[in-house]
């Protein structure tokens, strides 16, 4: 009986695996060179390595050997597992259905500003935290323009119009505009021109260190 050719290489998981630690090695290796301000040639004549062989670690285009990992965290001055943080890192997506976001208490609930969180990733890698929100007003809603807090938003309106302030500005914000602004300059919707509103409100700051 003449056997099938097989239609998936069986190496493929492994090799798919393998180019991702070299990419997460090889960002770790860049990373921290240009922290410091040390060129590739400069790194070069430290570890003896040749430019072009920096420049394959840190395109992820070649397996350095463990000796050469060892060259390089201490012509870096770091720990040889920083190499492999990336690599090790969890990833998290958070997948949030229609309606089941969860409903919050923020300063602006007390103006009837219906707040429902899309989503919250606390510590990462980044070293930046992201709260997503769903924002509904409706008749019952009271205009707040005073909403002051730190980091950075966006504002992306989905329904209705509402002219929002910041700062000494007010924008006419209908489907489909934007704003990007300082969170800390006094903020809020002033005039409720058509409802029901909704927008969604992406908040943005660095977590504690």
């Amino acid at each position: 009986m003449t056997a099938l050719p097989l239609n998936q290489d069986p190496h493929r998981i492994r090799e798919t695996r393998e180019k991702v630690l070299e990419v997460a090695i090889g960002r770790e290796v860049r990373a921290h060179r240009r922290k410091q301000e040390i060129t590739v040639s400069e790194l070069a004549a430290t570890t003896g390595l040749s430019i072009g062989m920096l420049s394959k670690i840190e395109n992820g285009n070649t397996s350095p050997s463990l000796t050469t990992l060892q060259t390089l965290s201490h012509a870096l001055a770091v720990p040889l597992t920083t190499f492999f943080k990336g690599f090790e890192e969890k990833r998290v997506a958070i997948h949030t259905k229609a309606g089941e976001g969860v409903e919050m208490e923020r300063e602006g609930t007390r103006a009837n500003h219906q707040y429902n969180l899309l989503g919250h990733i606390g510590s990462n890698s980044s070293g930046v935290i992201v709260e997503p929100y769903l924002i509904t007003l409706s008749d019952q809603s009271d205009v707040f323009p005073t909403f002051q807090h730190g980091g950075i938003e966006t504002i992306y309106m989905l329904e209705g119009e509402v002219n929002y302030r910041h700062g000494d500005k007010v924008h006419s914000l209908k489907p489909g505009d934007t704003l990007f602004f300082d969170a800390n300059s006094p903020h809020g919707p002033e005039v409720l021109v058509k409802l029901p509103a909704r927008y969604l409100s992406i908040i943005s700051y660095p977590q504690d260190t």
